[in-house]
């Protein structure tokens, strides 16, 4: 077992520290920079936090869709085939939902505040 804090909880308090202490007090290009490190290091934390859950979630959706097992690399590598193959479209039982629930799922990590995205969660 690994001493608290935990990597993402420094990383968020480095983040926050910077946003909070340090940003107010800076402008022009380098206000710039800041805002692009602290963005890099909330997304270090989402993907630290996010990630493990959402690439389980979509292995399991990837061996139920495909019927077969391997790593989330090497299926998502047949799933490609197939729908480049035509043998899976989006009338394929289960495929729009898994590349849908997929997809919000990366933009979870990626991009929390995409309008389109806060949106779809607004309507579930």
């Amino acid at each position: 077992m690994q001493d608290e804090p935990r990597p993402d909880e420094l990383i968020k308090a480095v983040a926050d520290f910077l946003r909070d202490q340090i940003a107010p007090q800076i402008s022009g290009h380098a206000a710039f920079k800041l805002r692009v490190g602290i963005n890099a290091l909330d997304l270090v934390t989402r993907q630290l936090t996010l990630a493990d859950p959402s690439d389980a979630a979509e292995l399991a959706s990837l061996q139920g869709l495909l019927g077969a097992d391997g790593s989330l690399l090497e299926l998502n590598g047949v799933l490609s085939e197939r729908i480049a193959a035509g043998t899976m479209d989006l009338s394929t039982p289960g495929l729009q939902d898994h590349l849908w629930r997929t997809t919000l799922a990366k933009l979870a990590v990626d991009q929390p505040n995409y309008a389109s995205y806060r949106r779809e969660l607004e309507q579930k």
